[in-house]
């Protein structure tokens, strides 16, 4: 068993995969080279693997992760204390700069290589199927759910008692009754209220529900007569709408109409569906120094192994490309792909700007003391989850997803804010891999996978899938493969540790003003 990596040959750290103590020899290079720790190294976090000056640039995953701010002697700790980020505190214009070009090899990450069958988005593996519900307006779900949507916070609490008393109709082929609360939809200003109606109407027409009770209160500013062209054309059957202020007994006449959605909800039956129709939202939180190293590889080749059959993944989380943006823009599958790509990283730089806030200071607590030192640290360990596969489109916060292939999306690195955007998008189901552990769950399944085992033996009520595993044996490869495996039996019915708890929530994006 190995008890620390090199991540690449030209890396200057390495990264202890276990608790490393001060006077541990390491073997440094190929040629018998050995280094002595000179401090203890926690699991995850990283140490020099030669003397480096300060100011000097510092390479993991093959790529600069920061500057020292002092020197650093070979076998001391690398992290918050000697190391800082290198990113710009502008918007980089650079970008262009680089210029697209069709030819580019730069396929995934350092050493990666373009991936079989995945390089156009169009598919080339063998297919292969889950069991999937097939909608009459011709969309696929993996979930038969009946969901209640307030259009504002002020009737969360009578869709939190509706959904406690319609548990009686998750029988057959209704799997879940649940009520996503929020607490917007009134008082709210310009694009905050433009981003409400959205994630609202992309709830509302998600296939993984049955059926759908919009529920509104009346005197709101994004009510259901003002929603309803953003939901746009609908099947009455699936579809209802509770004005609760119209109604003298807004409980009766919900759970009266609950009933009318059950009843339409359980004709559906699950039928073989191509993967080609699988829909994968891409997701990290509470990361550690192992997330990089072993779950976020495992998903990269589980998305290209989906990408490959012409199903789709989506990679979100901005902010935290922020680092490693420039290795999905050499991924871009064309020019006008690249250009949006130069403007979703900027635009959100200048988001950051305009509040007053650092860009590069994006590392939670939890994700220092897990062995992350940077945001580019995390962004190249982080986007690692998006495989190999080219960039096929890029989408606006609440924008659904068109084009097969990886897809980037607009959303900040909040959990649940970005799982939300993940489901709103069109994800099916959700792959969040973690290094700290989180029970949380958004509007579809989201499977939890541990960078460590560790996390897995303790937290085995939220952990799904455990890659903590790769680092005693096995290959990112092997492991994606299962993981693939795993995602289609999720999507044919098996439930998560979340679904099974009863978890389910939702976080819409606030930018701006609350009135």
């Amino acid at each position: 068993m190995k008890r620390w990596i090199r991540i690449r040959p030209s890396d200057d750290v390495g990264v202890a995969l276990e608790d490393l103590a001060a006077g541990t020899k390491v073997q440094s290079d190929g040629e018998g080279s050995c280094i002595v720790l000179l401090e203890d190294i926690p699991r995850g976090h990283k140490f020099a693997l030669r003397n480096l000056n300060a100011g000097e640039r510092v390479m993991k995953y093959g790529a600069p992760i920061g500057v020292t701010t002092e020197p650093v002697r070979a076998g001391a700790w690398v992290h918050v204390h000697n190391l800082k980020s290198a990113l710009d505190e502008v918007p980089d214009d650079s970008y262009r700069e680089r210029k697209f070009s069709a030819e580019t090899d730069g396929y995934g990450f350092p050493g990666a290589e373009k991936p079989n069958g995945s390089a156009s988005g169009s598919g080339g593996g063998e297919d292969c199927f889950f069991q999937g519900f097939q909608r009459e307006n011709g969309s696929v779900g993996i979930r038969n759910e009946l969901w209640i949507i307030p259009t504002v916070g002020c009737v969360c609490d009578v869709a939190a008692a509706l959904e406690k008393r319609a548990q009686f109709l998750v029988r057959g082929a209704v799997d879940a009754v649940c009520a996503f609360s929020h607490p917007y939809g009134c008082s709210q200003m310009d694009e905050d209220q433009e981003n409400t109606r959205r994630i609202l109407a992309d709830l509302v027409n998600h296939p993984n529900a049955g059926g759908v009770l919009v529920l509104g209160l009346g005197c709101e500013n994004s009510n259901i007569g003002v929603l309803k062209p953003y939901i746009g054309p609908f099947d009455e059957r699936r579809v209802k709408f509770l004005v609760c202020q119209e109604s003298e007994n807004e409980l009766g006449d919900g759970l009266r109409l609950l009933e009318e959605l059950a009843d339409y909800a359980s004709s559906f039956r699950r039928v073989p569906v191509s993967c080609s129709r699988l829909v994968v939202g891409l997701k990290c939180g509470g990361s550690d120094g192992l997330s990089g190293i072993t779950a976020n590889p495992a998903v990269g080749v589980c998305s290209d192994l989906l990408i490959a059959r012409g199903g789709t993944a989506i990679l979100t989380e901005v902010p935290e490309m922020f680092g490693a943006e420039t290795f999905l823009m050499d991924r871009c599958e064309n020019e006008e792909v690249f250009e949006k790509t130069v403007a979703l990283i900027n635009d959100f730089k200048n988001y950051f700007i305009s509040h007053g806030k650092a860009i590069y200071e994006n590392p939670s607590p939890g994700n220092k003391e897990g062995g992350i030192s940077t945001l580019e640290d995390k962004a190249l360990g982080c986007t690692q989850k998006s495989g190999s596969a080219p960039v096929q489109d890029v989408l606006s916060y609440g924008e659904p997803v068109k084009r097969r292939g990886l897809n980037l999306l607009s959303a900040p690195g909040n959990d649940l804010v970005s799982s939300t955007a993940l489901a709103a998008s069109g994800a099916h189901l959700i792959l969040f891999t973690t290094g700290r552990g989180t029970p949380f769950a958004s509007p579809v399944p989201t499977l939890k996978l541990s960078s460590n085992s560790a996390l897995f033996r303790k937290k085995h009520n939220w952990i799904d899938f455990d890659c903590g595993t790769l680092t005693e044996s096995g290959s990112p490869e092997e492991l994606g493969a299962q993981l693939f495996a795993y995602v289609l039996s999720v999507a044919s019915g098996e439930q998560v540790c979340a679904e099974k708890a009863g978890y389910h929530g939702m976080a819409i994006f606030k930018q701006g003003v609350t009135l």
